[in-house]
């Protein structure tokens, strides 16, 4: 009951035995699925954190050429924050996503 196979008390995946459809059969295996979604949540928030300090270090590096030589990590910066605050999981992917422009007519 809630428990891997084998499971050590490295965490490397949702629990096996975790079923979306009735989350509230086995409790003990919705906590720990929520705990794993938590646990992502928070990789993913400190890898962007990586990143943003690795745009201000090239900012600080490049001068005024950072515009051409840091594109890309902004690029990577602003996808990988798309989507992994607290509360937009659930929010249309146009309030959170890039800009669009209107269309010129």
């Amino acid at each position: 009951m809630g428990r891997r196979k084998g499971a050590t008390l490295a965490h490397d995946g949702p629990p096996d035995d975790f079923d979306p459809e009735n989350p509230y059969r086995d409790p003990v295996a919705m906590l720990e699925m929520r705990e794993y979604l938590v646990r992502e949540k928070w990789i993913d928030i400190e890898k962007a954190k990586i990143l943003r300090e690795k745009v201000k270090w090239c900012y600080r590096v490049e001068g005024i050429n950072h515009l051409q030589k840091c594109r890309h990590l902004v690029h990577q910066y602003l996808e990988s924050t798309r989507g992994i605050g607290w509360g937009k999981d659930h929010r249309p992917h146009a309030f959170h996503g890039p800009k669009v422009e209107a269309a010129a007519e």
